[in-house]
């Protein structure tokens, strides 16, 4: 039995998802380790787009403090969301398009974000690979 894609909790919940990518947008663009750290599960899996591996909030937690408000450039970096698969009304595939937006820099980056929704009702970063697209 298909899952029905029209439903008001399926809507909300497509909602929610671009809300949580439209925030690390946010966080990445004003630097702020704190507001994008809230996002994760606590269990979450990282692969950073150079294929560092975290495991787990702690890790991920100590990478972004490092790198995130340390970053010398200012660029200004996009997310798109181009797809949203419901695995299971509780989990989600996302695949986003990322764009740095600065002269003389049109990198692209393809990251794959698993969710899950807790019991809360938020959705949380769980399984995420951040992925270089190759220019060309």
């Amino acid at each position: 039995m298909g899952m029905n894609t029209h439903s008001p909790a399926h809507a909300a919940d497509i909602e929610a998802i671009h809300r949580v990518v439209a925030t690390v947008e946010h966080s990445q663009q004003h630097k702020d380790p704190d507001e994008f750290l809230a996002l994760f599960h606590q269990d979450a899996v990282w692969t950073t787009s150079g294929g560092k591996v975290l495991v787990g909030l702690g890790a991920i937690s100590d990478f972004t403090r490092e790198v995130l408000p340390a970053d010398d450039w200012d660029v200004k970096v996009s997310y798109e969301v181009v797809h949203v698969l419901l695995i299971r009304p509780d989990v989600a595939a996302v695949k986003v398009r990322q764009l740095y937006l600065a002269p003389g820099d049109t990198s692209e980056g393809s990251p794959l974000y698993v969710m899950s929704k807790q019991d809360d009702g938020r959705w949380l970063l769980t399984a995420c690979q951040n992925t270089a697209v190759a220019s060309g």
